[in-house]
């Protein structure tokens, strides 16, 4: 009794993971509307974008019932992780120059070579789901930690700046969410391959929260300062503008 109420749970926990998983893939659709808008991808960078469809096929791996049984929301989740960042990846292709493109064709054919490689040695030289669970879980746990880590350079900025300006905070709680859901989830029962790495996200997710909080005053602030100079700015230009005109008309009428 007391186990299916738990799988339950667990099961609850995983859907809802899910679901606030499939928002953070989607979070970046309004950037690909501006680049397919501008028909550029401008000066952004494909690295995110192919660490994650990195990440989500090493999980989809990690999902396998020949891996780690009854691990299939692991793979929902992550089976359209990987279809999302390939669509995201091929705009970047269609939107990229020539320079770029080879890049992440490149960067597209390593990471599947990776996989594969991985996959092969671990379905053929590990006999049992616990050694391959181990295996595979170990390199989740890296690639997790590495995505979970990148947005220690925003915090550096939020700190520097004493701004919170371009650190989101749906996306922060969002992130923050996702890592609890997960973390949850991976206790019911225990899954340390799931566990550390969400525990560490929902910690890093939390300092940025702290951070919104701490700065949130002070970023209005100097939102506010930089309205105000742009109004004066915008007024002593409308003030020279018209002096400038008055003059020109002076200059008119004297010469008539």
């Amino acid at each position: 009794m007391v186990s299916a109420v738990v799988n339950t749970v667990r099961n609850a926990v995983g859907i809802i993971g899910n679901i606030i998983s499939l928002f953070l893939f989607l979070s970046p659709v309004p950037t690909f509307i501006q680049i397919v808008k501008k028909g550029s991808v401008e000066q952004y960078s494909p690295v995110p974008y192919l660490a994650t469809l990195i990440n989500c096929m090493v999980w989809v791996l990690y999902g396998l019932p020949m891996v780690h049984p009854n691990s299939i929301l692991v793979i929902t989740i992550n089976g359209a992780g990987t279809a999302i960042e390939l669509l995201y990846i091929t705009l970047f292709l269609i939107y990229s120059d020539k320079k770029k493109r080879i890049k992440v064709l490149l960067g597209i054919l390593v990471e599947l070579i990776f996989i594969a490689i991985v996959a092969i040695l671990v379905l053929t030289l590990l006999h049992t789901t616990k050694q391959r669970s181990l295996v595979v879980g170990i390199v989740c746990i890296l690639f997790n930690i590495m995505m979970y880590a990148s947005p220690l350079s925003v915090m550096k900025l939020v700190i520097t700046t004493k701004s919170v300006e371009y650190m989101p905070f749906f996306l922060s709680f969002a992130s923050f969410a996702n890592g609890v859901a997960w973390t949850t989830y991976a206790f019911l029962p225990f899954d340390q391959f799931i566990a550390i790495p969400n525990g560490l996200g929902t910690l890093f997710s939390l300092v940025q929260l702290i951070l919104y909080a701490c700065f949130y005053k002070s970023t209005q602030r100097i939102i506010a300062e930089r309205k105000a100079k742009g109004a004066e700015i915008g007024l002593s230009d409308v003030v020279v503008g018209n002096s400038i005109q008055n003059g020109h008309a002076s200059g008119i009428h004297g010469g008539v």
